[in-house]
């Protein structure tokens, strides 16, 4: 019991705020952008709203209007594809996998300069049904990995 204890404890430790400049406490996150083609329905918002929730949860930057915030995060999703990720004998697709880039300008508003522009991809799979769960779990991937280099530069 006291190994789980402080295995939970270690990895409670959070690195927040480790590279965000001093002058910078508020971001804004303008709803995104859907440049991928594909019309996926709400996939724009998605993304907008799981990023805002994760920035909120973290607490490092505070999520404000782009009129009020010290920097901001401009999102533009540039892909989205969806393929067999397994095919078993006689060519049956077992498992498809959404994979879903973005493309993110991360700008600072006091000094006026662009802090980074990158693209993250992830993605999710799905075996049957509807490909929404794999979306949804590219997406959390993605914000996730768009909030840690925000915050900490990792």
């Amino acid at each position: 019991m006291g190994l789980v204890t402080n295995f939970v404890a270690c990895c409670a430790y959070s690195f927040t705020g480790a590279s965000v400049p001093e002058h910078l406490r508020t971001i804004a996150i303008p709803i995104a952008d859907d440049r991928s083609g594909v019309g996926e329905p709400g996939l724009r918002e998605l993304l907008t709203n799981e990023l805002i929730r994760k920035f909120i949860d973290d607490n490092t930057l505070q999520v404000t209007e782009k009129t009020k915030a010290d920097a901001v995060l401009e999102c533009t999703i540039t892909s989205l594809s969806d393929a067999p990720s397994v095919v078993t004998a006689g060519e049956n697709v077992t498992s498809r996998r959404v994979t879903v880039s973005v493309r993110v300008v991360y700008r600072d508003l006091v000094k006026r300069k662009t802090i980074f522009e990158k693209v993250f991809t992830n993605y999710g799979d799905y075996t049957s049904g509807s490909r929404r769960p794999a979306i949804e779990d590219a997406v959390n991937k993605i914000t996730e990995d768009i909030l840690l280099d925000t915050v900490s530069g990792w």
